[in-house]
């Protein structure tokens, strides 16, 4: 060996490979040598991949800010074999469903990953308004996205991402990571040896809606009213020419034929002196929407000595969303801080803070108070210019203008009046110390916090759709989340074998309170104060705490640094269970050879390969307070309610059983990377809540019960097709499918369904034995034997009283594709991803079918009489069938056939293809860099969700409603456009 000493250079490429290299060796310029990755596991122990028995992988925060997600998590999106990021397409905060192998769980809300920071489980807490999606004319609210925690962390903070997919992998966080983790690590400055390193990133972005409905504007408002002469025509209010046809909100009126009709005139804020020009404004709805903003500035300082690692940020973002005067403003800080004391004690924290503060972020859904409300309704014949006084002359917040139904709120009262505002505070963070025992034994001590404080205030005018007088809530939302962990571990090896041993324990103790005010009716018009209520409604916090105990251990074993295997043991004590099934214990094993050196087969053609087999079981306790009779606060002052919900004092709780395998290949000089991973989950008594009998005082009640089955199959593709010194290309490519079984449920059902969840009345998500979850049930059609649609007697579709299947609202598959081009200091990267079939229920579709505004509702308009007659069959009296015959008119035909409950006409293939990213960068040579006094810097174009295809009707495919505070997939009920993103970005470090 050289006496001088050798430099080594460490690529990290994609976040899938890392290489060293001796700056003295003399290899090949074309390959990749030394594969042998860190990750970071659960505990926030870190491994070398190989040493791994189970399937995981890892981004680094190169992809994280590619493309400059305000969400960290929609970053991932495709990028990671068996994960689904779903949102409800609800505004620019983006709530995430975050699923890693599929649904495992009967209750909706009940499968997410969990999310740990810096070794801090985040409790994934959700607290929704407390109204569902579907709420038009109920007097009531609706639901807003007003994020949760995860929103809150800084994508510019973030160091990597390693994903933990299955039971196995998070078996050590217990019940939480039962559906699988995601680590993410921040930023530390630890890699800064010996100097100060300053970074600035800045980037502005812009946002458009990415894909429309397909509206018609051939024809206008009305009914096909006729005149007294028998033709078509229009009268906004009574007139010469005929009764009023103008507070319909359907649009099957005349055809736009440069004709004159009375109108409305926005000048006099009733019908016009004289009749005006027939015609569409084609842009009524598309002008509403404007071009989207977000600009942010991060400002990081990090160094690091021998004894030392030190780095902090600060960055703001401003958002202004597509909605006019909707968008949000953040404030980041993070800390992080190691210093190693003596040789045997080291110390380390850090703190992530964050504030979110809104004066308005867009409410979603069915309801007549939100803006999807209004596009679903808004006519072709309607200036959009018309409603942007908001309050009639002379009647300023006492009477908005919405001429055409007083059940349509004013799109510019929504936007500007019923502000629904946030602020909102949250701390992550951690305190660590370790000791080194002895020379092999160390302890470490970790503290972790989540803290989160926000005040919501949702605000009504007088005159709003459902709130005559006014409305005005204040929400007080406070909850924390601590964790306390101890572990103690042994170190050693005996010739060929290693050996590591860790014990240790967790105290987790959970505590949420929410004060709910609200001002029912305002005295002052205006005046939004809880001392300006005609009536205050208020109820006392209710309890949410809840706390759960933990001792665990794991032992790794490796013999030649090729046969691995990991035994994990745990035990849990949680208060949401009786005594004598509070403790429960779980154990899993895991295995990985690395068969290319077992069996001596290494070659520039097989590089590496590798075997992996687990099995775990993992418990899981249950919902607070389900033991005993807690009655509920009431809005009655002093008073309280008998629960609905019947106690089970008897509970027990959850386990899954999980089972995997897979292998690791890579072949080409390490050009090439193979990932094959299969895999079962069985999941038994759950918690099931099933109706009751109203006689009984109570409507459902909790028992254990059902078992489900989830198997699926992954894999990732790792390569190099092209790597020179100037010039690489870089492909990654995954692949999954998952299948969920439910293979049996509560006796008490007898072979009938249990209705998981439902939402508008009309879609029901229902639980069969032999059926999966995401199975969609819903009215539909009626067929004769051979296929066709069975009409009744009066040319209208035949209603059957049956709930069928009508699809299943999770794809086949899913795949995601990304390709990076290095050229000298250029850099080009794009990535698309996509599903096969799935499917989604469109409200909607239903309401602007029904209504005649969508372009499919042409056919037929000029049939004589304005008659269509429906393909299919009637059903003779003998039982036989003939041709369908009977003409029905246009607008009573597309209400029949689209009407709400007809869940089959109204839902849809999802499958799609995006563009979801793509970026070119440059970065400056050293030539122009180095008289500049900075170390880099890059410049970059930057672009997301640039183009789709679908053949989903509506905005997109990915489809999903927020319902309270659950996101329900596979239904859309309100949702509002989806952005296209393209913005610029800069980089320098000093």
């Amino acid at each position: 060996m050289r006496k001088e000493t050798q430099k080594l250079l460490v690529l990290s490429l994609l976040g899938f490979f890392s290489a060293t290299l001796t700056a003295q060796q003399k290899a090949k310029k074309d390959t990749i040598k030394g594969l042998d990755e860190v990750v970071v596991t659960a505990l926030g122990i870190k491994r070398q991949d190989k040493s791994l028995g189970y399937a995981t992988q890892t981004i680094k925060s190169e992809e994280i800010l590619r493309t400059q997600n305000n969400n960290w998590a929609q970053a991932l999106e495709g990028k990671v074999a068996g994960l689904k990021i779903q949102t409800a397409g609800a505004g620019p905060l983006g709530t995430t469903r975050i699923t890693l192998r599929g649904d495992i769980s009967m209750n909706m809300g009940n499968n997410d990953a969990l999310i740990v920071v810096d070794g801090v489980p985040l409790s994934g807490n959700k607290t929704g308004t407390g109204t569902s999606a579907y709420g038009a004319g109920s007097g009531g609210d609706l639901p807003i996205d007003y994020g949760d925690s995860f929103n809150s962390i800084n994508p510019d903070d973030i160091e990597s991402i390693s994903i933990l997919k299955g039971p196995t992998a998070a078996a050590l966080y217990g019940s939480r990571g039962s559906r699988g983790a995601i680590m993410i690590t921040t930023k530390s400055g630890k890699s800064k040896k010996g100097k100060v390193q300053i970074s600035f990133n800045s980037y502005s972005s812009y946002d458009t809606v990415l894909k429309w409905p397909d509206y018609q504007y051939e024809y206008g408002q009305g009914t096909q009213q006729k005149d007294k002469n028998g033709n078509y025509y229009y009268s906004y209010g009574n007139s010469v020419d005929g009764i009023n046809t103008g507070s319909t909100s359907s649009a099957f009126g005349p055809k736009f034929a440069g004709q004159y009709y009375f109108q409305y005139d926005p000048n006099i804020e009733t019908q016009g002196t004289e009749r005006q020009l027939w015609r569409p404004y084609t842009n009524n709805i598309k002008d509403f929407w404007q071009v989207g903003s977000n600009y942010s500035n991060s400002l990081a300082i990090e160094h690091s000595n021998e004894t030392t690692a030190f780095r902090t940020s600060l960055t703001y973002l401003k958002n202004e969303w597509m909605m006019p005067n909707t968008g949000f403003n953040r404030f980041s800080a993070a800390l992080s801080l190691d210093h190693k004391l003596s040789s045997r004690l080291k110390i380390g924290t850090k703190m992530n803070f964050s504030q979110t503060k809104s004066d308005n972020l867009p409410a979603t859904g069915y309801n007549n108070q939100s803006i999807s409300y209004f596009m679903i309704f808004q006519n072709p014949n309607v200036d959009l210019a018309w409603y942007k006084p908001i309050w009639k002359k002379g009647q300023e917040q006492l009477e908005q203008v919405h001429p055409f139904s007083s059940y349509i709120d004013n799109p510019y009262l929504i936007a500007y009046e019923n502000l629904n505002g946030t602020n909102k505070k949250t701390i992550t963070g951690n305190i660590n110390i370790s000791y080194q025992l002895a020379k092999n034994l160390d302890v470490v001590y970790k503290t972790g916090l989540e803290w989160n404080n926000e005040l919501r205030t949702q605000r009504r005018p007088w005159s709003s759709a459902n709130y005559a007088k006014g409305f005005y809530r204040e929400q007080y939302i406070r909850y924390m989340d601590l964790n306390n962990d101890v572990l103690f571990t042994y170190k050693n090896k005996f010739g060929n074998l290693g050996f590591t041993a860790s014990a240790g324990g967790n105290i987790r103790y959970h505590e949420y309170t929410m004060n709910d005010y609200r001002a029912n009716g305002l005295n002052k018009v205006g005046l939004y104060q809880l001392s300006n209520a005609i009536q205050v409604e208020y109820k006392l916090p209710k309890p949410n705490d809840k706390q759960v105990n933990s001792v665990y251990a794991l032992a790794n074993l490796s013999y030649k640094n090729m046969i691995f295997l990991d035994v994990t043991a745990r035990n849990d004590w949680s208060s949401t269970l009786p005594s004598q099934n509070r403790s429960y214990f779980y154990p899993s094993v895991a295995s990985s050879f690395v068969l290319s050196d077992i069996f001596k087969i290494k070659s520039d053609q097989l590089n590496f390969w590798k075997l992996r087999l687990s099995w775990s079981q993992v418990g899981n306790d249950t919902y607070t307070y389900m033991l005993d009779k807690y009655y509920e606060n009431s809005s009655f002052v002093g008073s309280v309610e008998s629960p609905l919900l019947f106690q089970n004092p008897n509970l027990k709780p959850e386990m899954i059983t999980n089972i995997e395998g897979g292998m690791d290949f890579t072949v080409l000089k390490n050009r090439l990377t193979f990932n094959f991973t299969a895999y079962q989950n069985n999941s038994k008594d759950q918690s099931v809540i099933i109706p009751m009998l109203y006689e009984t005082g109570y409507n459902k009640r909790i028992i254990n019960s059902g078992e489900l089955r989830n198997r699926g199959i992954e894999m990732t593709l790792n390569a190099y097709p092209v790597k020179n010194k100037n010039f690489s290309w870089n492909v990654n490519a995954n692949w999954s499918m998952n299948r969920n079984k439910i293979l049996s449920l509560p006796e008490e059902f007898q072979g009938k369904p249990y209705t998981m969840a439902s939402v508008g009345s009309v879609v029901f998500y229902n639980a069969v034995v032999g059926g999966s979850l995401g199975d969609i049930y819903g009215a539909g059609l009626v067929y004769s034997p051979d296929g066709q649609v069975v009409y009744d007697k009066d040319g209208l579709t035949l209603k059957s009283t049956d709930v069928n299947k009508i699809g299943n609202a999770y794809p086949k598959w899913r795949a995601g594709l990304q390709n990076e081009f290095r050229y000298k200091n250029i850099s080009v990267s794009f990535s698309f991803d996509g599903q096969y079939k799935g499917m989604a229920y469109s409200h909607s579709h239903h309401k602007m079918s029904e209504q005649g505004k969508l372009t499919h509702t042409l056919a037929g308009r000029d049939n004589p009489g304005g008659l269509i007659v429906g393909q299919g069959v009637v059903q003779n009296p003998d039982g036989s069938f003939s041709p369908n015959t009977k003409g029905v008119s246009v607008s009573s035909y597309y209400g029949d056939y689209y009407r709400r409950a007809n869940v089959e006409t109204n839902s849809f293939d999802t499958s799609f293809i995006k563009l979801r990213d793509a970026r070119i960068s440059y970065s400056f040579p050293k030539s122009i860099v180095e008289p500049l006094k900075v170390t880099d810097i890059t410049l970059a174009l930057f672009g997301r969700n640039l183009w789709m295809w679908t053949k989903f009707p509506l905005f997109d495919p990915e489809a999903a409603t927020l319902d309270d505070s659950t996101i329900v997939p596979g239904v859309e009920m309100g949702q509002l456009p989806q952005a296209r993103t393209v913005g610029i970005q800069l980089n320098v470090k000093f």
